[in-house]
């Protein structure tokens, strides 16, 4: 099928448009873009910079993908942005390409980000994630997949959020935070596990139950983190799962482990 490109449109030279490509009144779509199959710009949309968006993605009106950096260490180049399938971006919705050349922002498939949100340079989204209104995204943070982002939730620069983990609204993430766990206010810590989010994608009372321990050695013990973690790899569960996610996660961590809750 044809691309579907409205007449007051702007498609720059160059710009890659898969089949059925549709590109809405006063749209724009810069020259070095790829748009995957099946993707839609809705009027006022744009895409720009040496982006590579993947099949049937949504852009409603507003939103700017593959805008340049903000990042004032820009010295030019040729950075980008890869994204995957399936992703919905909602309205006045910024995604940033990387910083340095050859670099590349990288958004997984299956997301849903809501208006206002901000992806930030070389950050690395997984897939199904959520980000609520106005969540915002600083430099190089790494988000796994299955996470929840609440609305306003803010996180620093190369903080990294573990799968299955969930940011509550209007908190401030500022060390990382681990799997599983729900971290809430300003700076966040760790309040619970993320139990409704766990059983809503399939995890066994099994799993939950890991989890709990899990929560309970890094949080409720009275561990150091290097304690807590020697008792995560010497646990009886220790060869499962959650436990070597979790403790392949914290081993990995360079800002520290978001605290518990006092």
């Amino acid at each position: 099928m044809a691309a579907k490109i409205h007449a007051t449109a702007i498609i720059e030279p160059g710009a890659q448009l898969g089949a059925g490509v549709e590109v809405g009144a006063y749209a724009y779509v810069g020259g070095a873009v790829t748009l995957g199959e099946g993707t839609r710009l809705h009027h006022h949309a744009s895409v720009e910079g040496n982006t590579v968006l993947g099949r049937s993605c949504e852009i409603f009106p507003y939103a700017c993908i593959g805008g340049k950096t903000q990042d004032l260490k820009f010295k030019g180049g040729n950075p980008g942005l890869r994204i995957g399938d399936r992703n919905v971006f909602r309205e006045y919705v910024t995604v940033h390409c990387a910083t340095n050349d050859g670099d590349v922002t990288r958004v997984g498939s299956d997301n849903v980000l809501l208006a206002t949100c901000h992806i930030a340079h070389d950050c690395v989204l997984g897939s199904h994630i959520i980000m609520s209104n106005g969540a915002v995204l600083a430099g190089h943070v790494h988000v796994s997949d299955h996470v929840v982002i609440g609305g306003y939730g803010g996180v620093h620069q190369f903080c990294r959020l573990g799968a299955y983990s969930m940011l509550s609204a209007t908190a401030k993430l500022v060390q990382d935070l681990p799997p599983f766990f729900i971290a809430d206010g300003t700076p966040a810590e760790v309040r619970a596990i993320n139990k409704v989010g766990l059983e809503r994608h399939g995890f066994s009372a099994d799993q939950i139950d890991r989890v709990k321990q899990l929560h309970r050695v890094l949080y409720r013990d009275g561990l150091n983190r290097t304690q807590a973690l020697e008792k995560i790899g010497a646990h009886a569960e220790a060869g499962s799962a959650e436990f070597k996610l979790v403790l392949e996660f914290a081993r990995g961590s360079e800002r520290g482990l978001a605290p518990g809750s006092r």
